[in-house]
């Protein structure tokens, strides 16, 4: 499938159809599109997904737009500053990826939502506790805040990310919060009380920026209302 990344600050990907074939995506994600193309919005995967996807923090509906034609073209924007990352998948093993982080996919493509076993990561850690899986055979495409870091874990190799920077691992990667040890990290510690850790072997995708953090801080600087 031919597509084309555009822009660089708040960038988009512009894909290219050819008849028959369609991509899917949240509400609202498509920027522009070919009046060959034509949408169709329905709870995808029924509607114990779709309540799946609103705990997420998606579109309780999903999107599907396709071609009567060949070389239509359609483009998905993303919402914040940062960087649109594909990811081929061939019909064996699957990634796991931050809620937000899914942007849009291929039809082929399946999107679930799972929940992580350990409930800590959901009341501490902030981003980790429900999470959303790309499987299948097909393109699909990822929101990065700022730029994507790219890691290969060795068996047995273990980082430790602040929850907010975890963009997507694979299957393979063991996934954990962590508590930060020291009593002094509740009140100085600006990483927050736990950190994700994520053990190989597996490709594990970073983000530099964690913009839900940054709008924080932003709100932050603004005045109070008297």
């Amino acid at each position: 499938m031919k597509h084309e990344i555009i822009g660089q600050t708040v960038p988009a990907v512009e894909v290219e159809l050819d008849k028959g074939e369609a991509m899917f995506t949240q509400s609202g994600a498509m920027a522009w599109m070919d009046p060959s193309i034509k949408g169709e919005s329905k709870m995808e995967g029924g509607f114990l997904k779709g309540i799946g996807r609103k705990f997420a923090g998606e579109s309780l509906f999903m999107v599907t737009y396709s071609s009567d034609k060949d070389g239509a073209k359609i483009a998905f924007a993303s919402t914040v500053p940062g960087t649109i990352l594909p990811l081929q998948f061939q019909g064996t093993g699957g990634m796991i990826c931050q809620k937000k982080a899914f942007l849009c996919a291929q039809r082929s493509v399946s999107l679930e939502t799972i929940f992580t076993k350990k409930l800590s990561a959901g009341a501490f850690g902030g981003e980790g506790f429900i999470l959303q899986r790309l499987s299948g055979d097909g393109m699909a495409f990822l929101e990065v805040d700022g730029d994507a870091v790219t890691k290969e874990l060795a068996p047995g190799e273990t980082i430790l990310v602040d929850t907010g920077n975890v963009v997507a691992f694979e299957d393979g990667i063991s996934y954990e919060i962590e508590r930060i040890k020291g009593v002094k990290n509740i009140f100085f510690g600006g990483e927050g009380l736990f950190l994700t850790k994520l053990t190989g072997p597996g490709k594990i995708i970073l983000q530099t920026q964690n913009f839900n953090d940054f709008a924080g801080r932003i709100a932050s600087l603004i005045p109070s209302g008297s």
